[in-house]
């Protein structure tokens, strides 16, 4: 076998067999177990170089003992390495166990009497492994049968429809808990202070060139007071955010590379800051109206002289 198999695929198969079962059997999440454990790396070097050496001690303990030989045993030790695989004793005796079938010296004893133009029968017995598994056919056979038509059990539409169901629960468990699968249908307003600092950091980090540190804007509009553009309340915001402002001239879509659950802290923390009153805001853009949250009934302000009004003008994004 060792003939059979070179040390150049040996190797390589060994090592992808045990690297196979490292992966399948630790739980490393979404990342690559040698990846995720550094333990696992080391293990691997290890066994590899070990694997090696091995092949390398072996091939020469081979050389040494193949020179200690007389020549009449080199002789012997080059013609069995020379025995093709299907001629080896070991294919020969494997044959035998699986098949059971009589050598062409043997034929005379399982020779029929049939005799058609000239072509004779032999009566060979069917090999074992067949002969198994066709005994396995017909106990699988009863037992689905006696279970499934005598005791009716589940059909496979009902197999199908309860995969389906448990499937279902899973991806909504998932769900959940998964840290970027936010989305403009379930976002909410997060309120808790953590959250809001998060949130407020990022904004400095990626908005303030915009809107300035208080939120009151400068290219981009005010985001202090009740007046949207694209509408407020957490999950227009939240959208914004996602997928950018107007087209051609509006902000750009954070998603590519601020994660969702983090959009939802800025959008979060930005609503945070209604009413805030920023020193000299930017005025109202022309295509802002006023947001009012839906259940939230707002109250009419009386109709008064705008000539009354003090300079600073109500904001919008």
């Amino acid at each position: 076998m060792k003939n059979l198999i070179p040390a150049y695929v040996r190797v390589p198969l060994l090592f992808a067999i045990v690297f196979a079962a490292l992966e399948y059997f630790i739980d490393s999440g979404d990342k690559p177990a040698f990846l995720k454990f550094p333990m696992v790396s080391l293990f691997l070097g290890v066994f590899l170089f070990l694997l090696v050496a091995i092949e390398i001690v072996l091939n020469a303990v081979d050389k040494v003992t193949y020179h200690l030989l007389t020549e009449e045993q080199k002789k012997l030790v080059e013609e069995a390495q020379s025995v093709p695989f299907t001629e080896s004793k070991f294919y020969q005796g494997l044959v035998e166990k699986l098949t059971r079938s009589k050598g062409i010296e043997q034929e005379k004893d399982v020779l029929l009497d049939h005799d058609y133009d000239g072509i004779k029968e032999l009566d060979n017995v069917l090999p074992p492994w067949w002969v198994g598994l066709f005994y396995a056919c017909v106990v699988f056979a009863i037992v689905y049968l006696v279970r499934f038509h005598v005791i009716g059990d589940y059909t496979q539409d009902e197999e199908f429809v309860t995969e389906m169901v448990e499937q279902d629960k899973a991806v909504e468990e998932y769900l959940k808990t998964a840290p970027d699968q936010m989305n403009k249908d379930k976002v909410t307003l997060l309120t808790d202070a953590g959250a809001l600092a998060e949130g407020k950091k990022i904004f400095e980090t990626n908005c303030v060139a915009c809107h300035r540190a208080d939120a009151g804007g400068a290219i981009g509009p005010n985001l202090t007071d009740e007046n949207w553009i694209l509408g407020g309340g957490i999950k227009n915001v939240f959208n914004t955010l996602m997928e950018g402002g107007r087209p051609g001239k509006g902000m750009v879509a954070w998603k590519e590379s601020i994660k969702p659950t983090e959009l939802q802290k800025v959008a979060s923390y930005v609503l945070s800051l209604q009413g805030s009153n920023p020193k000299e805001p930017k005025p109202t853009e022309p295509e802002a109206k006023l947001w009012v949250e839906e259940g939230v009934v707002k109250v009419e302000a009386t109709a008064v002289d705008s000539t009354k009004l003090n300079d600073v003008a109500p904001k919008s994004k």
